[in-house]
C-alpha cells in the first residue's frame, strides 16, 4: 500500500519552532519588565507626592517660576507615563508567553496522537509542513475500494489541526511584536501612555481601527446601522493611543479629511436620530484624532505633517457638481471642537491660521472663511464650520499650555479681539482666552491649574488694556465674551485686588501667582466697568469678590501669622476692597441705564443661578489654584481650609450659598442680595450685607475676640469708604485714558 501525504501550505508559525521553543528566555524577560514597573510605581508614587507637591506649594520667582515648576511637573507625568508602559509591555509579554506555551502543549498533544495512527509530520520551512502516513495491513478498504481512504481523512484532519494551532500561535507572536513596536513608537522621547491587560485587547484595538479605517474609506457605502456600529466601536477606543494612531494612518491626513467632508455632505439636513447619530460621530472622531495627535511615532509626525499641508485644499464632496469644497483648514477645525490636541500640533496648526487671518485684516477675515463656500455646513449643531478660527479655539480652550502659547503676542490677540466685531467667533475666543489665563481648560471645575505664571498675567494685563481702550475697547465686551470676562476676573481677583490697593498691599491681599503686581489700576478699573455691563460677566465678578473675601477672612482670621497687625485692620482692609470692586461694577451699571430694566435684571439674575453652579464645583473640589483663588496659600504653603477639612462649610462656601439662594438682605422684606437691588445704593447695601456675613461667618469658625456690633459697623464704614474710593479711581482712569 501506497504512502498517503498531504502539505499544509498556508503561512503560519514554523512547525519545529513552535514545537521545541524554549520560552525560558521569554519567561525572564517577562519577570523582568514586573520588576522594572513595581520600581517605577515607586518612583512615580514619590515624583507625585513629593517633587511635583513640594513644587505646586513652593513659592517660586522668576524662571524658577515657569521652567522649573514646568520642568519638575513634565518629569512627575513622565514617571507615570513610564509606569504605564513598562506594566502594559509587562502584561502583553506576560500574556503572549501564556499562549504560546499553550499553543505548545495543543501542538504537542496532536503530535502525539498523529503518532499512535502511524503518522509522521515534517517541518518543511517558511511555515509549512507535511503529514505523512503509512497503511497499515489491517486497515479494510472503503466500501468504494479506495485503499487508504479513511487513512486520507485521519491526515487532513490532523494536517487542518495542526494548521489552526500554528496559525494561531502565529498570530499571537505577530500581533504582539506589532502592538509592542506601537506602543514604543508613540513617544519619540519619553514613554507612552497607552495601556493594556493584555495582548489581546491590544490587538483588538489595532485590529478595530483597521476595520473602521476600511469602513471610511468607502463612506458613501455606509448605511445608517454601519455609522451606528462605527460610532459604537469609536466610543470604546476613542481614548486609546493604539487605536487612534492606526486608524487614522490607515485612512491618511487627506483620507481624514476627505470621510468627513464626504459625510457632511452626505447627511447635511440630518434631523431627529439621524442629526444625533452625525453629532455623536463628529464627537468620536473628533476626540480620536485628538487622541492620535500626542503619538511621537515617525509614521504619526509625518500624518500631522501631511495635515497641515493641506490646510488650502478644496476637498469637494465625492460625486458632486460644485467645482470648489471645503478648505482643509475648515475640515481640520470642524474636527477639534472636542478632545485636547498636542500642544505642539496645535502651535503649528495655529501658527498657520492667524498668519492667514491677520493677512486679511479684522474686518475682512469673515469673507476670507466664508467667500465661494456659503452652502457648505461642516458641523451638526451650531453655527456651519466655516470660520476655521472657531474650532481652533474651541481647541485651544482644552489645552492650557497651547492657549498661553496663542496670545502671547500682543499682535495676534489684538487682532483676535478686534476681529469679534466683525465675525461670530467671540464665545469661541473667550473660551481660549479664559483658559490661557486661567491655566485650567474652560469648563473644567475638577482641574487644578498651578498659580498663575508672567506669562499668564502677561495675557491679562494686554486682555484688560485692549477692552480698556476708550473709543470702541468696551465694546468687545458684547461680543458673546462677557462670561469669560467675568470668569478671567474672578480668577484674578488677587492681582486686581492689588492693583486697585498698592503694590504693599500684598500684606493683606495673599496671591500664590508669579506676579502679583503685573495689573495696572487703570486698566483694571475700566476692564471692570465694562465687563460689568455684560449680565454674565456682571455675576463672575460678584462671584469672584465674594469667594475672594471670604477666603481672605477665613485664611487671616485663621491665621494671625500672615499679617502683622490687628484682626481689625486686617478686616477692615478686605471689606474696603470689597467696596471698591463692587463700587465700580455698580457705577458702570448706573451709567449704563440698565438699572431699571426687567430684561436687564432678569438676565443677571439667570447668570447669578448658572454660575453658581460653576463656582460650587470649583469650591468643592479645591480648584483654588487655578480657575479662581479660593484659598491662599500660607506662607508654610499650606492650603488653609482644605477640602478634607470641610471647605463647603466654610466662609467662602457659604457666600456662594447665599448668592445662589438670593438670601434676603436684613431688615429688608423681599429684598434679596443683589438680586432685587440694581439701584446704585441697593448694590451697595448688598456687598455691606454679604460682607458682614462673610466676616460673621469667620469669627464665629474662629473664636476670634471681635464683638457683634463693633465688627458689623466696622464693616459697614469700610465698605462705604470703598465705595466711595471706587468712583475716584474710575472717574481717574478714565481721565488718564482720554488724556
Amino acid at each position: 500500500m501506497p504512502d498517503s501525504m498531504t502539505e499544509w501550505g498556508t503561512e503560519a508559525m514554523d512547525l519545529d519552532a513552535l514545537r521545541f521553543g524554549n520560552f525560558s528566555k521569554l519567561g525572564e524577560a517577562v519577570t523582568d519588565w514586573e520588576e522594572m514597573a513595581k520600581k517605577i510605581a515607586e518612583l512615580k508614587k514619590d515624583a507625585e507626592d513629593n517633587l511635583k507637591g513640594r513644587a505646586d506649594k513652593a513659592k517660586w520667582a522668576g524662571v524658577n517660576a515657569t521652567v522649573s515648576r514646568e520642568f519638575v511637573a513634565k518629569t512627575a507625568a513622565e514617571f507615570a507615563d513610564a509606569h504605564t508602559q513598562a506594566d502594559s509591555i509587562a502584561k502583553i509579554l506576560s500574556d503572549t508567553r501564556s499562549e504560546l506555551i499553550d499553543y505548545r502543549t495543543q501542538l504537542n498533544e496532536a503530535l502525539s496522537r498523529g503518532a499512535k495512527n502511524h503518522l509522521a509530520v515534517m517541518d518543511t520551512g517558511e511555515g509549512t509542513f507535511i503529514v505523512t502516513g503509512n497503511a497499515r495491513p489491517d486497515w479494510a478498504a472503503d466500501p468504494s475500494g479506495n485503499e487508504g481512504a479513511v487513512e486520507q481523512k485521519v491526515i487532513d484532519g490532523l494536517r487542518d489541526e495542526i494548521g489552526r494551532i500554528l496559525s494561531k500561535a502565529s498570530e499571537s507572536d505577530s500581533t504582539a511584536a506589532k502592538v509592542l513596536r506601537l506602543i514604543v513608537d508613540q513617544a519619540k522621547y519619553g514613554f507612552s501612555d497607552a495601556k493594556y491587560a493584555d495582548r489581546d485587547s491590544a490587538a483588538e484595538a489595532v485590529a478595530n481601527a483597521e476595520r473602521l479605517a476600511g469602513l471610511a474609506k468607502k463612506p458613501d457605502e455606509m448605511t445608517l446601522d454601519d455609522i451606528a456600529e462605527f460610532n459604537r466601536v469609536m466610543a470604546e477606543y476613542r481614548d486609546d493611543p493604539l487605536f487612534s494612531e492606526r486608524f487614522v494612518k490607515e485612512l491618511g491626513a487627506k483620507g481624514t479629511l476627505q470621510f468627513w467632508a464626504d459625510i457632511t455632505h452626505q447627511h447635511g439636513g440630518a434631523t431627529e436620530s439621524e442629526l444625533e447619530a452625525m453629532k455623536s460621530l463628529q464627537n468620536n472622531l473628533s476626540l480620536t484624532l485628538a487622541t492620535a495627535s500626542f503619538s511621537d511615532s515617525d509614521s504619526m509626525q509625518a500624518w500631522k505633517k501631511d495635515l497641515l499641508a493641506e490646510t488650502n485644499t478644496s476637498f469637494r464632496p465625492s460625486n458632486d457638481w460644485r467645482p470648489v469644497g471645503a478648505l482643509g483648514a475648515q475640515v481640520i477645525s470642524s474636527l477639534m471642537r472636542q478632545g485636547q490636541y498636542d500642544t505642539e500640533f496645535l502651535d503649528d496648526y495655529r501658527e498657520k491660521l492667524f498668519k492667514a487671518d491677520k493677512a486679511a485684516g479684522e474686518r475682512d477675515t469673515g469673507g476670507l472663511w466664508s467667500t465661494g463656500v456659503e452652502g457648505i455646513d461642516l458641523v451638526f449643531g451650531d453655527g456651519h464650520g466655516r470660520d476655521p478660527l472657531g474650532g481652533l479655539f474651541d481647541a485651544l480652550s482644552e489645552n492650557p499650555e497651547a492657549a498661553a502659547h496663542a496670545f502671547t503676542s500682543k499682535s495676534d490677540l489684538d487682532h483676535m479681539l478686534a476681529t469679534t466685531l466683525h465675525t461670530d467667533r467671540g464665545t469661541d475666543l473667550g473660551h481660549a482666552l479664559e483658559t490661557a489665563v486661567t491655566g485650567a481648560p474652560h469648563g473644567n471645575t475638577t482641574y487644578v491649574a498651578p498659580p498663575h505664571s508672567e506669562e499668564q498675567v502677561h495675557i491679562m494685563a494686554n486682555i484688560m488694556e485692549a477692552v480698556a481702550q476708550p473709543g470702541g475697547g468696551a465694546e468687545l465686551v458684547k461680543e458673546g465674551i462677557g462670561e469669560s470676562f467675568g470668569r478671567m476676573v474672578a480668577s484674578y481677583m488677587p492681582e486686581i485686588s492689588r492693583a486697585l490697593g498698592s503694590d504693599e498691599s500684598g500684606v493683606v491681599f495673599i496671591s500664590q501667582g508669579d506676579a502679583p503686581n503685573g495689573l495696572k489700576v487703570e486698566d483694571v478699573a475700566r476692564f471692570l466697568a465694562a465687563v460689568a455691563v455684560d449680565p454674565a460677566g456682571r455675576a463672575g465678578i460678584v462671584y469672584g469678590e465674594s469667594i475672594y473675601t471670604g477666603s481672605l477672612l477665613e485664611a487671616h482670621l485663621s491665621d494671625p501669622s500672615l499679617f502683622d497687625g490687628s484682626r481689625r485692620q486686617v478686616t477692615e482692609s478686605i471689606a474696603r476692597n470689597a467696596g471698591i470692586v463692587e463700587g465700580i461694577v455698580a457705577s458702570s451699571v448706573a451709567d449704563a441705564e440698565i438699572a431699571r430694566s426687567v430684561d436687564g435684571e432678569d438676565e443677571y439674575n439667570k447668570s447669578l443661578e448658572e454660575q453658581g453652579n460653576f463656582y460650587k464645583s470649583l469650591i468643592a473640589a479645591g480648584a483654588g489654584c487655578g480657575a479662581i483663588a479660593l484659598v491662599p496659600a500660607t506662607p508654610a504653603g499650606a492650603m488653609v481650609g482644605a477640602v478634607g477639612g470641610g471647605f463647603m462649610a466654610g466662609v467662602a462656601g457659604m457666600g456662594v450659598d447665599r448668592l445662589m439662594e438670593g438670601k434676603e438682605l436684613d431688615g429688608a422684606l423681599d429684598e434679596a442680595i443683589y438680586r432685587t437691588s440694581h439701584e446704585f445704593f441697593g448694590m451697595r447695601d448688598s456687598v455691606n450685607q454679604q460682607t458682614q456675613w462673610s466676616v460673621q461667618d469667620a469669627l464665629q469658625r474662629y473664636d476670634v475676640d471681635l464683638g457683634r456690633d463693633e465688627a458689623s459697623d466696622m464693616v459697614r464704614v469700610a465698605v462705604n469708604d470703598g465705595w466711595s474710593r471706587s468712583s475716584d479711581i474710575l472717574d481717574h482712569a478714565k481721565e488718564r485714558q482720554s488724556g
